[in-house]
């Protein structure tokens, strides 16, 4: 991706945008906007976030790229209509969370779906022969029933991926491991609500967002302009507005079943 040259970037804020599922694409196109932050060495980083959240390890990625970036950047996450799950994960590499009071926000969790079809199939006379290497190897088959052993193991998947959630958010926001469970059980809260639990540190905007990157990194909120980090749209994408949102969300549902996920799903 080639990224237009501006010049005295030093002296502007960089705005990134987050925005619907987070999963590989999302993952890709932010890892190249932080190093385009970096190499262009702005002082700060405005990071809208407004996403459900999204995959686990495209959601660890971009959190461990903030955290390196902040070695030399500052960075300010406001959240938008939505910040959960995987969304709230990434703000985590945030030095200062902006919230809306009225942000949805929270379902801090892990969620596994999958899908059994085993009675359609009977009806319509489909069945399947599988030969697998181990009893597990098809773990999650649409056809068929999970077994209580299958079921031991899934839950022991999504119990670890929970706990590196908790610890995450307890060394991020300084937040004893026990207070993070007690609300980090899927449930949903306004930013306001955020705010009380530790998790936010401010309500506000964007603008009110803004105007604080601006100060901390000493710059006259007044006059400093925020250099907006966007993608090239593919020429379809230009004519086809209406279909990115729907589309999106289809194949980060496509993607992931089976896949344990940091999403919000109500």
């Amino acid at each position: 991706m080639i990224w237009p040259f501006r010049p005295k970037t030093s002296k502007q804020i960089a705005r990134l945008e987050v925005s619907g599922p987070i999963f590989s694409e999302t993952r890709k196109r932010v890892l190249k906007a932080l190093d385009f932050v970096e190499q262009r060495k702005f002082p700060v980083l405005l990071l809208r976030i407004d996403s459900p959240g999204g995959t686990v390890g495209d959601s660890q990625e971009i959190y461990s790229a903030l955290m390196r970036l902040r070695e030399k950047t500052k960075i300010i996450a406001s959240f938008g209509n939505i910040s959960a799950s995987g969304g709230i994960y990434i703000a985590m590499g945030a030095d200062h969370i902006v919230a809306n009071p009225g942000t949805i926000t929270g379902s801090i969790g892990v969620i596994l779906r999958g899908n059994n079809l085993e009675r359609l199939l009977e009806k319509i006379g489909v069945s399947f022969k599988v030969i697998k290497s181990g009893p597990y190897k098809d773990i999650l088959s649409f056809d068929r029933q999970l077994t209580p052993e299958e079921e031991d193991i899934l839950q022991q998947l999504i119990d670890s991926t929970y706990n590196q959630f908790v610890q995450t958010v307890s060394h991020s926001r300084n937040i004893p491991v026990e207070t993070v469970k007690s609300f980090a059980d899927g449930r949903i809260f306004t930013g306001e609500q955020a705010l009380s639990l530790g998790v936010v540190d401010s309500l506000g905007t964007e603008e009110d967002a803004r105007i604080l990157a601006a100060k901390l990194v000493g710059l006259d909120p007044n006059k400093t302009k925020c250099y907006n980090i966007e993608e090239p749209k593919p020429f379809l994408k230009k004519l086809l507005p209406l279909r990115g949102g729907s589309l999106e969300l289809l194949t980060f549902e496509l993607m992931t079943s089976g896949q344990p996920l940091w999403f919000y799903s109500c």
